[in-house]
């Protein structure tokens, strides 16, 4: 299947149509951008992973770097229905054939994309030149100049279209169409997104397989890598941060995709309470320390002296596939023969039900902040059944610990500081100018919104529409740092709270798209407590 690239830049210019001021509208409209180029790493000649940047792939579907694209448009004419897409890239070099993958030929590059002609990189300042005598009194439009954020447009052409009769350029408006026109997705783009979160999917499971296989002692502990042989994959034991994310990413790589969306976040025992936590270089919590284990010279990590400590493994992590993301959280036991500890347990039902309750409302026309505050409702109700929070109830209690006022204090944040979720798409944190406006409408119905600070870190502020791609993930989590804030809190039994802290975290991550009735899961990996619980202690 092409990349519908016509199709994105038709709707690219029906965004900009809408934000221009009226005496802009009727002019024709130029695109010009520039794709990303190859980066180095610092004072070498050592090449960094290529990918191209997100806005010019959607215009384009074009891989290769260096390259540039021109778009036209003009209201009542032939272009309104069908934009004229041109498309530049470098011309195969014989260096290009010697170190690497040479671009691809004019020809070859006319069959593989969906746009109107394809030319080589030297022809940008004349089919400007062109367009602009073509188009008199065109407006060009760019991403934001002179910003890090997006690939540089040479000076020469910016000035080229300035000197055109009546030219003008300008980089107000370019950003906030495509991003807006980013933010629902078409069938192509569903196929891209649903294929990345199958094989995330897929790799998630398996580094909980690895794991359920060493519990039943179906991996065989060898003295280590270089006394006789490397050990093979099957005979990989995950006993650190790093083996899970490395057992992961190969999944993935064996699959076919190149990238991951982000960077692995992938934290054991505690270290599940830092939300973005990307270091993914600890070992499990081992136990009991007996009096010479100071002394270890990294012999443990293939001696069955120790025993593995209660605790939980979170992954968040996600591939791309064809600059498509994926977006998986899944929390998973470790030591206890694959088992939650009782804890544990209680904390992860209770964030399966805030993604439950969650589910149950989303669809288009609901605005996110919805989400967020029922995720916020669920977590408080589910920590006065636990204990955590007082109850009305409660020894000594009264109508101060009720569920209105723990959550006007706030102090749920302290638990779930971050937001339910977030658009996703090419970008794993996708468009974030359209998602989140400067100034949050307000939610149909009289929904109260509870504390300010339940909406402090959330990246998706907008009623839903149809064809969006959103994530929805809550967790709670037992931050040090955060809790300070609530130590005295007269809503919290700290005793009880105590017996929870060592779980450290629990997120729960699916990716969704929206539609007119409700919504569909592309995340295929199970999350229910028993098949999560089965896999990981090798039953299933």
């Amino acid at each position: 299947m092409v990349y519908p690239a016509k199709q994105h830049v038709l709707k690219t210019f029906e965004k900009l149509e809408g934000l221009l001021p009226k005496s802009e509208q009727t002019k024709p409209q130029i695109l010009l951008f520039a794709g990303e180029i190859v980066g180095y790493r610092n004072d070498t000649d050592r090449e960094l992973i290529f990918r191209q940047e997100s806005n010019f792939y959607y215009v384009t579907g074009c891989d290769v770097p260096s390259s540039y694209v021109l778009a036209a448009f003009q209201p009542g004419t032939s272009l309104d229905k069908t934009a004229s897409v041109e498309l530049f890239i470098p011309k195969t070099e014989l260096a290009d054939l010697m170190w690497s993958v040479p671009p691809p030929s004019l020809d070859a590059a006319k069959e593989i994309y969906d746009v109107s002609s394809v030319q080589h990189t030297e022809e940008v300042q004349s089919a400007l030149e062109r367009l602009m005598k073509a188009l008199p009194g065109a407006l060009v439009h760019t991403l934001p100049r002179g910003s890090p954020l997006y690939p540089t447009i040479p000076d020469e052409y910016i000035q080229q279209a300035l000197a055109a009769e009546s030219g003008a350029v300008t980089d107000l408006y370019l950003l906030p169409a495509i991003q807006r026109a980013r933010l629902t997705k078409d069938e192509a783009e569903l196929a891209l997104i649903k294929k990345a979160n199958e094989i995330s999917s897929r790799a998630h499971e398996v580094v909980m397989r690895v794991l359920g296989k060493a519990v039943k002692g179906k991996i065989e502990k060898e003295k280590g890598a270089g006394v006789e042989r490397p050990l093979l994959p099957g005979e990989w034991l995950i006993e650190r941060e790093a083996e899970a994310e490395a057992i992961f990413v190969a999944s993935c790589r064996r699959e076919g995709s190149t990238h991951q969306a982000y960077l692995p976040i992938v934290a054991a025992s505690t270290r599940a309470s830092t939300l973005h936590y990307c270091c993914n270089d600890r070992e499990f919590a081992w136990g009991p320390v007996k009096p010479h284990d100071h002394q270890n010279k990294n012999d443990l990590a293939h001696s069955s002296s120790r025993d593995l400590q209660p605790q939980v493994l979170l992954i968040d992590a996600g591939c791309e596939w064809n600059n498509y993301a994926s977006d998986i959280t899944r929390t998973m036991p470790v030591g206890n023969g694959g088992k939650f500890t009782t804890e544990a347990k209680a904390i992860y039902e209770l964030v399966l039900e805030m993604q439950k309750q969650s589910f149950a409302i989303v669809k288009a026309g609901l605005h996110w902040d919805a989400v967020q505050l029922i995720c916020h409702r669920t977590l408080i109700r589910g920590f006065q059944e636990l204990g955590i929070f007082k109850s009305p109830n409660s020894p000594g209690s009264g109508s101060w610990n009720s569920e209105e006022a723990i959550l006007a204090s706030g102090d749920s944040s302290a638990f779930f500081p971050h937001g339910v979720g977030h658009s996703l798409g090419m970008d794993v944190h996708d468009v974030p100018g359209a998602s989140k406006p400067a100034v949050n409408k307000t939610i149909e119905g009289g929904v109260t919104l509870g504390h300010e600070s339940f909406y402090t870190y959330l990246r998706l502020r907008l009623p839903l529409e149809a064809g969006m791609v959103v994530t929805v993930e809550p967790g709670i989590y037992f931050s040090p740092h955060l809790l300070s804030a609530i130590r005295d809190s007269k809503h919290i039994d700290h005793e009880v709270l105590k017996r929870y802290e060592s779980v450290g975290g629990v997120r729960i991550e699916d990716v969704v798209l929206i539609k007119e009735d409700g919504y569909e899961n592309f995340t295929k990996v199970r999350s229910d407590v028993n098949w999560v619980e089965g896999v990981c202690s090798g039953s299933v």
